[in-house]
């Protein structure tokens, strides 16, 4: 089994930071954005982008998979 790109890590935890360590950037009722307290629009902003940002880990992923197996077929035996 190989080892997760860097990439594709640091994009997968994009979410996990936003959410987890800006508590403080976001803790508050007032400003309201689109009719909705900021910490609840900021989570519900969150829970949609997550799966965008694994989708790109994804693609991180599949692109490392495909120059690793290039790499390994290009290899001398």
């Amino acid at each position: 089994m190989r080892k997760p790109s860097l990439g594709a890590v640091l994009v997968g935890t994009v979410p996990f930071i936003a959410i987890c360590f800006t508590v403080s950037l976001w803790d508050r009722i007032d400003p309201r954005v689109l009719g909705l307290p900021f910490n609840i629009f900021w989570l519900i902003l969150w829970m949609l982008l997550t799966p965008l940002c694994m989708g790109v880990a994804y693609k991180l992923e599949l692109r490392a998979e495909r120059l690793h197996s290039s790499a390994s077929k290009d290899a001398p035996r």
